[in-house]
């Protein structure tokens, strides 16, 4: 691998918000409002996605998408999904505050990085209106990456498109994606990443895919733990991730 140059994160279950709960609940909220109880498994499983595309990807499932049809007598159209996003997009600003905390490692392995010569780089599915919430607050916390860009900033093609990957790229002077690191928390960084043609890395503890806050991570006795562990890198493996780390400080190995 050539040297790395750029290491580009996601925010939420990556660097912020352990266990990726600021969305899942606005997202709950959402659907509850047409009457629809999803589950964790289905609101989590788009997660990483632009919002929109993530409620649609949602009203897509046939379980969604039935409850849906008893619930107002008809199938879902855009405007709907319209709606949905604008519920979810209120609430998401309203805890967000809330659900900025860092995650554990953050700021010493950020500062690592940054002692080699690595600049960083941040994708998101938050708008630009919920960033201007979450990094302030990052920054405060000890969290200040070189950039950040939204699915607003490239014409709303976040992820799976590569393109929020290239912004930084650009932005930070990178010369060659074969210097670039992405890492994430969900399937859709892990796609975002490989679209982009860099290498990618999958994070197990606080993600989205493992979907634990961090007292209900540290209550699982040996077993389960190993189990839940076990279970979130074999989803990464099989989105194609380059490398699966228990935390953030197992990039400094894989750059190492």
């Amino acid at each position: 691998m050539q040297r790395t140059e750029l290491v580009i994160f996601d925010w939420a279950g990556t660097t912020v918000d352990y266990g990726c709960f600021a969305p899942v609940q606005a997202f709950v909220e959402a659907f509850r409002t047409y009457g629809i109880e999803p589950t964790m498994e289905e609101v989590r499983k788009p997660m990483g996605m632009l919002k929109i595309d993530h409620i649609r990807t949602m009203l897509e499932m046939p379980r969604i998408g039935g409850l849906f049809q008893e619930s107002q007598g008809r199938g879902w159209n855009e405007e709907d999904v319209e709606a949905i996003y604008k519920n979810m997009e209120r609430r998401t600003l309203e805890i967000l505050p809330q659900f900025s905390d860092i995650k554990p490692y953050v700021p010493e392995v950020v500062g690592e990085l940054r002692a080699q010569g690595i600049k960083i780089g941040s994708t998101t599915g938050y708008t630009d209106e919920m960033m201007e919430i979450v990094v302030p607050a990052a920054r405060s916390g000890g969290y200040a990456p070189d950039t950040w860009v939204s699915p607003n900033s490239v014409n709303n093609m976040g992820r799976p498109y590569p393109y929020m990957i290239f912004r930084n790229m650009e932005m930070l002077k990178a010369s060659s994606v074969c210097g670039v690191i992405k890492v994430g928390d969900t399937v859709a960084d892990i796609r975002e990443g490989k679209n982009a043609g860099v290498t990618t890395v999958g994070i197990v503890e606080g993600s989205s895919i493992m979907g634990l806050s961090r007292n209900e991570y540290e209550a699982l006795d040996d077993g389960e733990r190993l189990k839940r562990c076990r279970r979130a890198e074999a989803i990464y493996e099989e989105a194609g991730a380059d490398y699966v780390i228990k935390d953030i400080r197992g990039l400094l190995d894989i750059i190492a």
